[in-house]
C-alpha cells in the first residue's frame, strides 16, 4: 500500500482512562492493506509548541468499515491536543508507514506481550492471527488495576494473563516475572512495551530458543528515513526505525 497524506474524519474520541484515550477513523480509502505493526505520522494542529507529528502504532482496524483506531497515552502538549480533538473534525495522518509483523510457522504456539501504551499494535495483530487461524496467548502488564486499558477487547482473542506491580489485578510483579512463561511452551512471542521489558523477553526467548518479534518505539520524527532520528544499531548496521522497523526480529538487534 502506498503511502499517503491525507484528512481522516474523526468517528469517535473515546476517553478510556484518566491518560488514555482511543480515536477512531474514518477513510474514504480502501485500507485493506494496512498490517499489523505498521504506523501513522499525525500532525498535531494548533499547537504552538508542537512542530513535529507523532507517530502512533495502529491499533486496530475494520475493515468493512474503512475504519481504523489509534490508542493514544497522554504524554505531553501534542497528545494533550489531540485529547481534545471532536467527533466529525478531520486529522491529517500520513500512513501506512513501516514494515510488519512476520507469520508464526504453521501449527506453532504464539505469545502476545504488551506493556502499558505497549499493547497497542498487539490489538490488530492478536485479531489477524485469529482470523487466520492461530489462538494467541496475551500477556499483559500495568502499574495497577486502574491502569488497564483494553483487557475486554484482548479476550475476544484468545487467553489473557494480567500482571500489575502493584498485585492489585493478576500475578504481582513485571511481565517478565509472570508464571506462564515457565509453566507453558510458546515458539514464537511478539513483544511491544519498554525497552528493558522487550529486552528482558528478548533474552527469555534467546535462552529458550524461540522466535521473538519486537515493536520498537523510538522517537521518530518524520516517519520516512529522511531524519535518521530513530536509528537502531543492528547487526546490518545502523538501521531507521520508521523505515526498517519498527518490527524487528530480536536476532537483529545488538543487545
Amino acid at each position: 500500500m502506498a503511502k499517503r497524506i491525507e484528512d481522516l474524519k474523526i468517528l469517535e474520541n473515546k476517553r478510556i482512562t484518566d491518560d488514555f484515550f482511543i480515536l477512531e477513523l474514518f477513510s474514504a480509502e480502501n485500507l485493506t492493506d494496512i498490517k499489523p505493526g505498521q504506523f501513522v505520522q499525525v500532525r498535531v494542529d494548533g499547537s504552538s509548541d508542537t512542530f513535529l507529528r507523532r507517530p502512533i502504532s495502529i491499533h486496530d482496524v475494520d475493515f468493512e468499515k474503512n475504519t481504523f483506531k489509534l490508542l493514544i497515552q497522554i504524554t505531553g502538549n501534542g497528545t494533550e491536543k489531540l485529547s481534545k480533538l471532536r467527533n466529525g473534525e478531520s486529522l491529517n495522518i500520513i500512513y501506512p508507514l513501516g514494515n510488519s509483523f512476520g507469520l508464526p510457522g504453521e501449527n506453532e504456539k504464539v505469545l502476545l506481550v504488551g506493556g502499558g501504551c505497549g499493547i497497542a499494535p498487539l490489538l490488530f495483530l492478536g485479531k489477524h492471527l485469529k482470523s487466520i487461524g492461530y489462538a494467541p496467548d496475551i500477556l499483559l502488564g500495568f502499574r495497577n488495576s486502574e491502569r488497564i486499558i483494553e483487557y475486554e477487547e484482548y479476550l475476544k482473542i484468545g487467553n489473557v494473563f494480567l500482571t500489575t506491580e502493584d498485585g492489585s489485578k493478576g500475578e504481582k510483579g513485571f511481565v517478565t516475572n509472570h508464571s506462564v512463561l515457565s509453566t507453558a511452551k510458546y515458539d514464537k512471542i511478539y513483544c511491544c512495551g519498554p525497552d528493558s521489558m522487550m529486552k528482558a523477553i528478548a533474552g527469555y526467548c534467546r535462552k529458550n530458543n524461540m522466535n521473538c518479534e519486537v515493536s520498537l518505539e523510538n522517537l521518530m520524527a518524520c516517519g520516512i528515513g529522511a531524519c535518521l532520528c530513530c536509528i537502531v544499531d543492528t547487526v546490518k548496521g545502523n538501521l531507521c526505525t520508521c523505515t526498517e522497523g519498527p518490527v524487528f526480529n530480536t536476532t537483529e538487534l545488538k543487545w
